[in-house]
């Protein structure tokens, strides 16, 4: 057993993409903001140099195995997308403490949702765990923390997006081999172009693989012929992600972590510690992070049941908890300054609130949430 331990610290959320990851950019589809296709910056637009680095890159693909038919379809009405390379330049760090990441991943609606998910998909869920050795209620938290149980599975086409990401550079190769893997999907007929969608990243499906974590781990559980990710039937997503920790090394019945108050190795004082075990590090391999790891585990064990964590998170530096944080925004509201809902998350949209609030009272306008503010609301 091996431990580690999240504190009351910021965490720096690594958005950037990972060979041993399944997903591309869970921690920024999880805790930011969804990407709408209909966005004008996300629509293809064929661009001459786009067009050219394609026409190039056409004979690499087929030197690989991808059969020209298969290439020409693939690409028949995509695009350079520069919505994807302005979110990819900008995505580096995104800087959000813990408590805020578990009230986004794990809150309460979160939980009421992923029961009711659970309870729908039971005897899928209990046959996924049955064949694959890993717990319901973990692949349930994944799919709830990566595409909001299916709700949010991203509707920008994937080989547009992963073509301007290789053509982009930045990643080049990293893109390039995802796209030669999205090519041979659809070569393989599990899918078709119109319907091979995902995010900005290329994370496709309910559980948001991206294409070569697709190739090694994707399984056709529901036995029609296809490994189909995309549908609205979940199975085969679900018994994907279940394939792919284990093919990582998911030891049945061991543990991932408890809270561990004055376990040892403890979080700044008042707040929470765990301490984790061997499948830990196996959910961090469908996305490296320790946030991530937490959040999939504790969403889980609330699925299955489990009350709130035991310890309280102190004041964050603004000197609030989450109650008053909490309070701030329903007062920002009610007072015309939507902050559009009252998790206690002070995000874009509660520091624009915050904003306009201050800037309608003459006060000097910083955008950040204080106890000051708090009384005057």
């Amino acid at each position: 057993m091996f431990s580690s331990v999240i504190s009351r610290r910021t965490f720096t959320l690594m958005l950037a993409a990972a060979p041993l990851s399944a997903c591309a950019d869970a921690p920024s589809t999880s805790a930011r903001p969804g990407m709408r296709a209909q966005d004008p910056d996300l629509i293809p637009r064929a661009t001459a140099g786009w067009s050219d680095w394609v026409a190039g890159f056409r004979g690499r693909a087929l030197s690989q195995g991808i059969r020209a038919e298969t290439f020409d379809r693939a690409f028949r009405g995509q695009g350079f997308v520069p919505g994807v390379v302005a979110r990819d330049r900008n995505q580096t760090e995104f800087r959000r403490s813990f408590e805020d990441y578990l009230n986004i991943v794990a809150n309460e609606t979160k939980v009421r949702d992923g029961r009711a998910a659970f309870a729908r998909w039971r005897p899928t869920l209990e046959a996924i765990e049955a064949r694959y050795g890993v717990p319901a209620e973990i692949v349930t938290a994944i799919w709830g923390v990566e595409s909001n149980y299916g709700t949010r599975r991203g509707e920008i086409p994937v080989i547009s997006a992963v073509s301007t990401l290789a053509y982009d550079g930045r990643r080049g190769r990293f893109f390039e081999q995802q796209l030669v893997a999205a090519l041979r999907i659809l070569q393989s007929g599990d899918t078709t172009p119109d319907r091979m969608t995902g995010s900005w990243a290329g994370a496709m499906g309910h559980t948001q693989f991206i294409p070569t974590s697709y190739l090694q781990s994707a399984v056709d559980f529901d036995g029609d012929g296809r490994r189909d990710i995309w549908s609205e039937d979940p199975a085969d997503a679900l018994a994907s992600a279940a394939a792919y920790l284990r093919d990582a090394g998911w030891r049945r019945g061991s543990a991932w972590a408890d809270e561990a108050a004055g376990g040892d190795l403890t979080p700044d004082p008042g707040g929470p510690s765990f301490r984790t075990g061997p499948n830990f590090g196996i959910i961090k391999r469908y996305n490296n992070s320790d946030a991530y790891a937490l959040g999939v585990g504790y969403l889980a064990q609330r699925i299955a049941g489990a009350g709130p964590l035991r310890a309280e998170f102190g004041p964050d530096r603004y000197g609030m908890v989450k109650s008053q944080r909490v309070q701030l925004q329903r007062g920002l509201t009610a007072a015309g300054y939507d902050t559009g809902g009252d998790d206690g998350v002070i995000g874009p949209n509660s520091r624009r609130a915050i904003e306009a609030f201050q800037r309608a009272r003459g006060l000097p306008v910083t955008g950040e949430p204080s106890v000051a503010l708090l009384r005057m609301l």
